[in-house]
């Protein structure tokens, strides 16, 4: 790192210019340790993104109707993190096949391209939009409710998008998901979120459902299945686990009493500094003075 203080620009969107306060701690802390870190969005033509020394995905959260262009952003952009690479396979969710194809245990998926015709579960289910964050386009079917998911369905296809569809595991009605947070390929805390889906709003900004969070200790069999899922991530990526600035590995427990993959986060996840052990933001700022050489 130059003599010079080192400057971080935390990306977020025209709806959340300076995201959602989540992280506040974490700008705080890359202050104490000498860095400047402001906000800006991420289709903001007045700033200059390559004139920062890192650029750090945090709350673009208004790409998924924008792709194209968000994805065309990110290539221009030298120090992003996380890479350009990294945001273009992780932003459409049918990376799940290849993580299930590198031996992930991930929550049952059928991809449904525009046009083809789903094999229907016995059980509940949730239709959800390849392309897609905070849970917008999800919906969630009770068993045998056959014409309504076709209606949503042909609703998400008219909009051009690869479905996914999974059984609903029960245990989330009880369990939430427990989501662990890696900072430079090392894990760093984790946090519960309650069961979506049913009756959940939508945030007053329209960009996510809102969540109920909370502080979790997750257990060895979660730690490891976390793990796997960030090898097998970064393997398929060619990069190493400290080529991440950071990683949200999003668990359920499956109705085999097993934990499940249901969404590896690698562009743009809150990461749960409001509900976290204080620690965990010095650790976020630690991360990114290392990945800036200092």
């Amino acid at each position: 790192m130059t003599a010079a203080t080192p400057k971080v620009v935390l990306a977020g969107c025209a709806k959340l210019p300076e995201g959602d306060g989540d992280e506040s701690a974490a700008v705080a802390a890359l202050r104490e340790l000498g860095v400047t870190a402001e906000w800006a969005r991420w289709d903001d033509p007045h700033i200059d993104f390559a004139a920062a020394d890192l650029v750090v995905l945090r709350a673009t959260w208004d790409y998924p109707d924008r792709r194209t262009e968000f994805l065309d952003w990110c290539d221009s952009v030298p120090g992003l993190c996380n890479p350009a690479p990294v945001a273009r396979w992780n932003t459409d969710k049918t990376y799940l096949a290849e993580l299930a194809g590198a031996g992930v245990s991930i929550v049952p998926t059928e991809l449904l391209s525009p046009g083809s015709t789903p094999h229907w579960p016995d059980t509940e289910f949730v239709l959800k939009p390849a392309v897609g964050v905070g849970s917008i386009g999800a919906a969630r079917f009770a068993a045998a409710s056959f014409d309504a998911a076709r209606a949503h369905l042909e609703v998400l296809h008219g909009a051009g998008h690869t479905v996914l569809l999974q059984p609903y595991q029960s245990a989330v009605d009880s369990e939430g998901e427990t989501a662990l947070v890696f900072l430079g390929g090392v894990f760093s805390h984790a946090f519960t979120k309650g069961a979506m889906l049913t009756g959940s709003e939508v945030d007053g900004t329209g960009l996510f459902v809102s969540e109920r969070l909370g502080v979790a200790t997750p257990d060895p069999a979660r730690r490891k299945l976390a793990e796997d899922a960030l090898d097998a991530a970064a393997g398929l990526l060619r990069l190493r686990r400290s080529d991440l600035l950071y990683a949200r590995v999003d668990l359920v427990i499956a109705d085999d009493g097993r934990p499940a993959l249901l969404e590896l986060e690698l562009t743009e996840p809150s990461l749960g500094f409001r509900h976290a052990e204080p620690a965990a933001a010095p650790r976020f700022a630690s991360a990114v003075r290392a990945r800036l050489g200092g």
